[in-house]
């Protein structure tokens, strides 16, 4: 796959991401909040393949790129949050930050794109999946993780009966 293809890609999943990110602050969040964690499951099949391939890799190489990964989760974990509006529904919060965050995330592996030569395309691969995965699991478990309390409080808040 050429470059051009590549970023071509990548622009269209983030396109993806933002498009169901911005359908998230104005429907809200229904259920337990477990479709929060469902993105995880796209990694199963790549997780999969990359196994199977005879890479090049050493070990502190996925280990650098997995902490690059942690290193961009931050600014979106920061960035995520979750509130209960006027009917009572649990929605996204309206966060101009995270749309600034997750471009942040693209231009910074576009920016190590260009600084990574040498490695054949499967290598590659692996090292920004390693990234994507890095990146995306902490964010979408904290994302959870955040979502639950914000669940946990309107529970709570239905529970207490309104003095008069």
């Amino acid at each position: 796959m050429n470059g051009l293809a590549m970023y071509g890609m990548i622009i269209l999943v983030f396109g993806l991401v933002f498009w169901r990110r911005t359908r998230a602050m104005v429907r809200p969040i229904k259920g337990s909040g477990i479709r929060i964690l469902m993105p995880l499951m796209i990694f199963l099949p790549g997780i999969s393949v990359f196994m199977s391939l005879q890479l090049q890799l050493k070990t502190w190489e996925i280990a650098v790129a997995a902490l690059a990964g942690l290193l961009l989760a931050i600014p979106l974990m920061w960035t995520t949050n979750y509130e209960i509006r006027e009917d009572g529904q649990i929605y996204a919060q309206k966060n101009k930050s995270f749309f600034i965050a997750l471009i942040f995330v693209l231009v910074i592996r576009m920016v190590f794109k260009q600084f990574i030569s040498g490695l054949d395309p499967a290598s590659l691969g692996m090292l920004f999946f390693a990234v994507a995965i890095s990146y995306v699991v902490p964010w979408r478990i904290v994302s959870f993780i955040k979502f639950r309390k914000v669940k946990q409080s309107q529970s709570f808040l239905a529970a207490t009966p309104v003095k008069a």
